[in-house]
C-alpha cells in the first residue's frame, strides 16, 4: 500500500521539477550589479592587463545567472591567461559561449550559478591584451591609453552600481609626467592620484551611483618612452571635414542605412546562416567530452571552411599512400583501386577517392557534396549526448598542444617529426599560416613528393601506380629542408586549389551542404520568439569617441 502511494507522489514531484526548470529557462535575465571594481594595468611591454570584480544580486523571478559575458578592448587577448572565480571558487571561461557585441568571452558559472533572489561575487583577470595604445592627439611625444568597462543591456540590469575604475600606468614614472583625460559624467573631474606597490602612478575614478547599462570611457596619456615604440598603433591620417559636411553625411547616411544598410546586414546574416552546416541538434548540450574524433571530424565540429576540410582529407589520403597528386592545375589524383577497400581509410576518405575517380567536374562536385553531407551527419550523430562546448574546448586544446610540441622541439629533426605527425591538427588553428611561417626550416616529409609532383622527378615504383615513399626525397644524400613560409604557402595553395579548381565557389558549395544538414527552419505564424538563454549585446556597439586618438574601448558584455 505504501508503495502504491509513494510512486504517484514521486512522479508528481519529478514532473513538477521539470516544469519548474523549464519555466526558469524561459525567464529573462534581470539583476543588479551592486558593486564593480576594475583595475586596468598598462604594462611596460605595451600590453594591458585587466582585473574585474562584480557583486551581483539576481532579482526574484528571473533567469539564473549561469553565464557572465565580459567584453574585451579587441580580439588580441590571450585566453590562456584568463582566470575566474565566483565567491572564491574557480570556474571556467569560454569564448564560444560569449553572446555580446564585439570581442569577449563568457564566464561559465557552473555550480556557482546565481539563482533568482541570490547573490554572488564574480572575479576575473586577463593577464595579456595587445594593440591597446595609440598616439596622443595633443602631444606626439605621448601615448594615449583609453578604456571603457564592459556594460550590460538596459533590459537586463536594474538599480545603480558603486563603480571604481583604477588605471595603473607603467612603473617608475614621475608623478608630473602622466596626464588624465576628461572624466565621464557622474565622476569627479579629477581622479585620485597615487602610487601603488609596484611604483606605478595610479588614477582612480569613483561613482557611488553608476549605471551598468551606460558606456563610461576613461583615459590617460604618458610619455612614449615608457613602452616599446612598436606597441603604439598609428592610425592613418584622415582629411578634416566641415560641420556642415558632417551633418549632410549623417542625414544622407541615415537614409542610406535604412534602405541599403539594413538589407545588407540582413543579407550578411543570412549568408552567415548558410555557412553554419552543423545541424541544430548538435548545439543541444549534453554531458562530457566526445573523444576519439579525427582531426577532420574535429574540423567539422569547429565548422572550419569546407575547402580547408577537403584539403585536410587530401593530405590524409596522401600520407596513407592511398593517392598522389598527378597534376595541380587541374587537380587530378593517381588512385589505386585496392585502396578503396583499405581498412586504414575512413569512410569519408574512401568517398573522397571515389569522387576523384569521376572525371566529369560537375559529377565530382556532386560526389564531394554527398561525401561532406555524410561526414557532417556522422559527426552530429557521434556528438549526440555529449557537451558541444566541452568537446570544442577539448579539441582546441589538442590543436594547441600540437603546436606547443612543434615550437618546443630542440632540433630540426624532432621539429620536423612533430610537424609531420600533427599536420592536420595544426590546420585547425585560424592562425595556421602565420604560425607555420614562424616554425622555421623543417625537413620535407617523406610523403611530400606525392603531394607536390614538381618536387621530385624520380619515377614511381613498379606495379602500384603510386610513387614510393622514397620518391619524396631528392637525389643525393640526406633530406631537404623547406622554410616554414614555403610550407605555409603550399598549404594555402592547396586550400585555394580546392576553392577555385575543384568545388568552385566555396560559399555555394557550403550552402548546398547546409541545405541538407542544417536547413532553414520554416517560419511560424505565431510571431513568438523561441526560448532559451537570453543573449544580446546591450543594444549598442563599441563606439569610442575619444578625446585623444587612443581608442581601446571594451565593447558591451552581452547583457548577462
Amino acid at each position: 500500500m505504501l508503495k502504491k502511494i509513494l510512486i504517484p507522489f514521486l512522479v508528481f514531484i519529478l514532473a513538477f521539477a521539470v516544469v519548474v526548470n523549464a519555466s526558469a529557462q524561459d525567464l529573462p535575465y534581470y539583476f543588479q550589479v551592486n558593486r564593480e571594481v576594475v583595475h586596468v594595468y598598462w604594462n611596460s611591454d605595451g600590453t594591458q592587463s585587466l582585473d574585474y570584480t562584480w557583486t551581483f544580486t539576481n532579482q526574484p523571478n528571473s533567469h539564473p545567472i549561469d553565464f557572465v559575458d565580459v567584453g574585451m578592448p579587441n580580439y588580441r587577448f590571450d585566453t590562456s591567461t584568463i582566470t575566474a572565480e565566483v565567491d572564491g571558487v574557480p570556474v571556467s571561461v569560454s569564448s564560444s559561449d560569449y553572446t555580446g557585441n564585439g570581442s569577449g568571452f563568457a564566464i561559465v558559472m557552473g555550480s556557482k550559478t546565481i539563482p533568482a533572489g541570490g547573490s554572488g561575487t564574480v572575479h576575473v583577470s586577463v593577464a595579456r591584451i595587445t594593440n591597446v595604445l595609440y598616439p596622443d592627439d595633443n602631444d606626439e611625444a605621448y601615448a594615449s591609453a583609453t578604456f571603457a568597462p564592459t556594460y550590460f543591456g538596459s533590459q537586463y540590469v536594474t538599480g545603480t552600481t558603486d563603480l571604481t575604475v583604477t588605471f595603473h600606468l607603467p612603473p617608475n614614472m614621475g608623478e608630473q609626467e602622466p596626464r588624465w583625460h576628461a572624466a565621464p559624467a557622474g565622476f569627479s573631474s579629477e581622479p585620485q592620484a597615487a602610487y601603488d606597490a609596484e611604483n606605478r602612478v595610479t588614477y582612480t575614478w569613483y561613482s557611488p551611483s553608476a549605471s551598468m547599462s551606460d558606456y563610461y570611457e576613461f583615459g590617460a596619456s604618458f610619455p612614449r618612452t615608457y613602452v616599446p615604440a612598436d606597441q603604439i598603433y598609428t592610425p592613418p591620417v584622415e582629411p578634416l571635414i566641415s560641420g556642415d559636411t558632417v551633418f549632410s553625411l549623417l542625414c544622407g547616411g541615415f537614409f542610406l542605412f535604412m534602405f541599403v544598410g539594413i538589407p545588407a546586414i540582413s543579407a550578411v546574416s543570412n549568408q552567415r546562416r548558410k555557412m553554419q552546416y552543423l545541424p541544430p541538434k548538435v548545439a543541444i548540450e549534453g554531458h562530457g567530452i566526445k573523444r576519439g574524433l579525427t582531426a577532420v571530424e574535429a574540423a567539422i565540429l569547429l565548422e572550419q571552411p569546407l575547402d580547408k576540410v577537403l584539403t585536410m582529407i587530401l593530405f590524409g589520403v596522401i600520407k596513407k599512400e592511398a593517392a598522389s597528386v598527378k597534376t595541380r592545375d587541374p587537380l587530378e589524383l593517381d588512385i589505386s583501386d585496392p585502396f578503396l577497400n583499405d581498412e586504414k581509410l575512413h569512410a569519408y576518405e574512401k568517398d573522397f577517392l571515389r569522387a576523384f575517380k569521376n572525371s566529369e567536374k560537375r559529377e565530382r562536385q556532386k560526389d564531394l557534396q554527398d561525401m561532406m553531407v555524410a561526414l557532417v551527419k556522422s559527426v552530429s550523430e557521434k556528438l549526440r549526448g555529449f557537451s558541444r562546448r566541452e568537446t570544442v574546448d577539448y579539441y582546441k586544446s589538442i590543436m594547441e598542444k600540437a603546436w606547443q610540441q612543434i615550437e618546443a622541439a630542440d632540433t630540426p629533426e624532432v621539429k620536423s617529426q612533430k610537424f609531420d605527425e600533427a599536420l592536420e591538427w595544426t590546420m585547425l588553428d585560424k592562425d595556421y599560416d602565420d604560425r607555420t611561417r614562424r616554425v622555421g626550416p623543417v625537413y620535407v616529409p617523406m610523403w611530400w613528393g606525392r603531394y607536390d609532383p614538381t618536387y621530385s622527378s624520380r619515377p614511381a615504383s613498379a606495379g602500384s601506380g603510386l610513387p614510393s615513399s622514397k620518391s619524396s626525397l631528392p637525389s643525393g644524400t640526406g633530406r631537404s629542408a623547406l622554410p616554414g613560409a614555403d610550407i605555409a604557402a603550399q598549404m594555402v595553395t592547396g586550400v585555394q586549389t580546392f576553392s577555385q579548381k575543384v568545388v568552385g565557389n566555396v560559399n555555394t558549395f557550403t550552402e548546398k551542404i547546409t541545405g541538407a544538414t542544417n536547413p532553414m527552419p520554416k517560419p511560424t505564424s505565431s510571431g513568438k520568439s523561441g526560448g532559451g538563454r537570453s543573449g544580446g549585446g546591450g543594444g549598442r556597439s563599441c563606439a569610442c569617441a575619444c578625446a585623444c586618438a587612443g581608442c581601446a574601448c571594451a565593447c558591451a558584455g552581452g547583457g548577462r
